[in-house]
């Protein structure tokens, strides 16, 4: 069975029919994992054994030939916890955390039928754009491995572009769905903030972080994000908003749509290649029938400043929990409370933790609380601002998702602020709220290239929609890595 080419439709129409078990599937999957993961690193956890008795259950319970993901195998980023199975955030600190309960989002997922595998590795904390700063390992693009998958979802990108699932999960505080799903030539949706319960899943930025799916292509994309959206009476945070069938729209095209190109997002610092795709992909949408025209948003230019302090300022009072008293890693041969405190958290934390953590800090501090903090949600609300008179008169806004392909691995971990430059592209959506998702483009000396989609709140219809004729027009998301497993 050549598993990587297939789609979740394909694949479930294959166990509903009996053509292949729940079983053989993941123990296919498991196989595939073994037999490419050594090359890439993608996963920190593998639980076998679980997830084989799991597939059993589901097959003794019968397919459920109406649940498009009843008996398929899932991927989960390593900062939302699972029940019974380690969690570790990809950091020292938690090294040996096993969760006593799922997070919603995997509690959902489960719901419908899916077999956890296990967990894909991550920038510690979900801080970094190159899944560089795990303490565990770094993976690798399976495109080139000697380059970054991206980050802080690195893994779970590269699981799906590598082939060893078809579906994994990624948290987005900053592009850490949309700029690793660019890197690996697959499709990642970052969802309206609160579209998607956030309740199991480890805090980076509490006003920035969402929930949502990687995958081969956008139909199953939309699937996924059915599964897992939705109100959640334990995150307050969580919209109330009706979930609509996110794959009802996707087959209806692009003919009347408006969609704005930032003329901030094509200037300075963008690689002649990406440049070169998003244009190409503007065609294609007028080809299709869209208008596409330019737009500006204006105060994006304090876009990376603004999101560096807020987002720090959050992870400096969420990662407050991890003092060694709890749970988590505490020091030996301490002196009193305060040599615990400072000896757990200067062992347990990484050197980009460790510094976010002191900008977070600083610009919460006294005297310069109104300087930093108070200033960078000011220019939040001026972006929000920005986007918001752009979409009176435009459906979508079409994007550069990274302003360069992948680069290689040690190139620019030791430089924190070209890392941070990184995500001046994804990050605005974040601090608007935004649903966006990227999708395969083109490539770049053999290496993918993805645009973002952004939608008006709530709208992740017109977003599928626009991603998915874009999709079935081009063949982009049909070249796959040739290390692609059983590919």
């Amino acid at each position: 069975m050549n598993y990587f080419n297939e789609s979740l439709t394909s694949i479930h129409e294959k166990l509903a029919k009996k053509e292949i078990s729940a079983k053989d599937l993941t123990q296919e999957t498991l196989n595939n994992i073994q037999a490419v993961d050594g090359d890439i690193n993608a996963f920190l956890t593998v639980d076998e054994a679980s997830a084989v008795k799991d597939a059993e259950q589901i097959d003794q319970n019968g397919i459920d030939a109406d649940n498009g993901l009843s008996g398929v195998p899932v991927a989960i980023k390593d900062n939302m916890l699972t029940k019974g199975m380690k969690t570790t955030a990809a950091s020292k600190i938690l090294e040996n955390f096993t969760p006593m309960f799922d997070a919603t989002a995997v509690e959902k997922l489960k719901s419908f039928g899916t077999v956890t595998l296990g967990k894909t590795n991550m920038d510690e904390f979900a801080m970094g754009g190159s899944t560089e700063n795990s303490a565990f390992k770094v993976t690798h693009n399976p495109w080139d491995t000697t380059k970054v998958p991206g980050g802080s979802s690195g893994g779970s990108a590269a699981a799906v572009a590598a082939g060893e699932v078809l579906v994994a999960l990624g948290s987005d505080t900053g592009g850490s769905i949309r700029q690793p799903a660019s890197f690996n030539g697959v499709v990642g949706m970052k969802p309206t903030y609160g579209r998607v319960s956030r309740w199991g899943l480890i805090a980076f930025g509490s006003s920035l972080d969402q929930i949502g799916p990687i995958t081969r292509n956008v139909q199953d994309n939309a699937t996924v994000l059915n599964a897992i959206a939705g109100h959640d009476q334990h995150d307050l945070t969580s919209s109330t908003k009706e979930v609509p069938d996110f794959t009802s729209t996707l087959n209806k095209g692009v003919k009347g749509m408006r969609i704005g190109i930032p003329t901030e997002f094509m200037s300075q610092g963008l690689d002649d290649d990406v440049k070169q795709t998003v244009l190409d992909a503007a065609d294609e949408f007028r080809k299709l029938g869209a208008t596409v025209e330019e737009v500006s948003l204006p105060h994006t230019k304090y876009g990376v400043a603004a999101y560096y302090i807020i987002s720090s300022s959050e992870a400096s009072s969420n990662l407050q929990r991890f003092d060694g008293i709890r749970y988590g890693r505490r020091a030996k041969d301490v002196k009193n409370l305060e040599d615990l405190y400072v000896k757990s958290r200067s062992e347990g934390f990484g050197d980009e933790v460790k510094r976010r953590i002191m900008l977070g800090t600083f610009s919460l501090s006294a005297g310069f609380y109104d300087a930093y903090f108070k200033k960078a949600a000011q220019v939040r609300t001026l972006m929000n601002n920005d986007f918001a008179k752009v979409f009176k008169d435009f459906d979508l806004i079409l994007a550069p998702t990274a302003p360069t392909p992948a680069y290689g691995i040690g190139e620019d971990v030791s430089d924190p602020m070209t890392m941070y430059m990184n995500d001046v592209l994804t990050l605005p959506v974040n601090l608007a709220g935004l649903p966006g998702m990227s999708i395969p483009a083109g490539f770049s000396n053999g290496l993918p290239v993805g645009v973002q989609l952004i939608g008006r709140p709530y709208d992740e219809l017109s977003v599928y929609q626009a991603g998915n004729a874009f999709e079935q027009d081009t063949d982009f998301n049909q070249q796959t890595p040739k290390m692609g497993g059983t590919n």
